[in-house]
């Protein structure tokens, strides 16, 4: 059961004077007009009946979008305190914001805390500073570590968010990046595939032949390797992939075919196929196995759809690369989420 909620509150562009290769966050979020105060009260008064008595435990006041702390004060304070009064009330429990690293201070830091503020999300999107250059961030990996350090050293909650496949990137540089944020220990890390939205320089370099998209086995083959860096370091993953929105998953904004509605799924469903097979080898090399074995391949019914795959890509892979062999899937509550087993069965195989 869903024990977590976030109202996010999107603040396109808001605070934000640099224009990023590969940003148009007014296409990303389908909204044409700028957010205002009462329109992020509104938000918020709509979705709290849709959240209580259904058990939520924590409920977030989220601003994303922009990059809220570069917004001049007296534009942040106003919806800091509305975030503040709601928790005060109780109806919500924490208060998360997303920035850029080249805009956080002490003083800075001292109005989100003085507001209660307690998840800040730093969007670095490289430590490559070539890849930073040529993606016009602005800022370079220098400020990534100034600025992660400021934010732990306050007691904020640091998440960062990280991209894949942006101007100059490569599968070795975007895994050093996965291992740089281990390094900062972030407590949240998200992993966003670069797409081409229209009307961004990246889409100008496209049409030019100068940038070329990753192919989505290639953003899904990068991401699950460094969702496996970033998690086996116990930071967890709170998003894989761009959430879909009606611009986005019509294809009205975008180019190429990185984007994917499912883009996490198929991230999840290669983590477990890989979890799977390695099992299921070391258990054929076993000199003790059944004349006749089969297998079966469990997890948690949270887990079971990438247990089976996006679309069913699991059972089909084994069910090809092993033709002679039977398995079965099944639900095992008594494991955690996002652990598979393989078990030898008695199910007679073909054999």
């Amino acid at each position: 059961m869903k024990t977590h909620a976030i109202i996010p509150i999107f603040l396109p562009h808001s605070g934000c004077p640099h224009d990023c290769i590969f940003c148009n966050q007014k296409k990303i979020t389908a909204k044409l007009s700028p957010m205002d105060q009462a329109a992020a009260r509104a938000i918020v008064e709509k979705s709290l009946p849709t959240i209580m008595g259904r058990g939520i435990e924590t409920v977030e006041i989220a601003f994303f979008g922009g990059s809220f702390t570069g917004m001049p004060v007296a534009e942040q304070i106003p919806y800091l305190a509305m975030a503040k009064a709601y928790k005060n009330q109780g109806l919500v429990h924490k208060i998360r914001l997303s920035t850029r690293p080249d805009y956080i201070s002490p003083e800075i830091l001292d109005l989100l805390k003085s507001y209660e503020v307690d998840i800040i999300e730093l969007g670095v999107q490289s430590f490559d500073d070539e890849v930073l250059r040529l993606s016009n961030r602005g800022h370079d990996s220098a400020s990534v570590y100034r600025s992660s350090a400021l934010i732990k050293s306050y007691g904020f909650e640091l998440g960062l968010q990280l991209m894949i496949g942006l101007p100059g990137d490569t599968y070795e540089k975007s895994l050093a990046s996965a291992q740089k944020a281990v390094d900062i220990g972030p407590a949240i890390a998200r992993l966003y595939p670069t797409i081409i939205i229209r009307d961004t320089g990246l889409e100008s370099l496209y049409q030019s032949g100068a940038y070329r998209p990753l192919p989505l086995d290639e953003a899904v083959r990068t991401a699950k390797a460094m969702f496996l860096i970033l998690e086996g370091a116990g930071i967890k993953v709170i998003r894989i992939g761009l959430k879909s929105s009606d611009n986005i998953a019509d294809g009205k904004a975008i180019l190429g075919d990185t984007f994917h509605p499912a883009f996490r799924q198929l991230v999840d469903s290669e983590v477990a196929k890989d979890a799977m097979e390695s099992q299921l080898m070391k258990l054929l090399a076993s000199s003790a196995l059944p004349d006749h074995a089969a297998f079966t391949f469990s997890s948690s019914k949270a887990s079971y759809s990438n247990l089976i795959g996006h679309q069913k890509s699991n059972k089909d892979y084994f069910s090809m690369a092993y033709p002679k062999i039977v398995f079965s899937y099944k639900i095992d509550n008594s494991l955690p989420d996002h652990v598979y087993t393989t078990k030898v069965s008695l199910t007679k195989s073909i054999l």
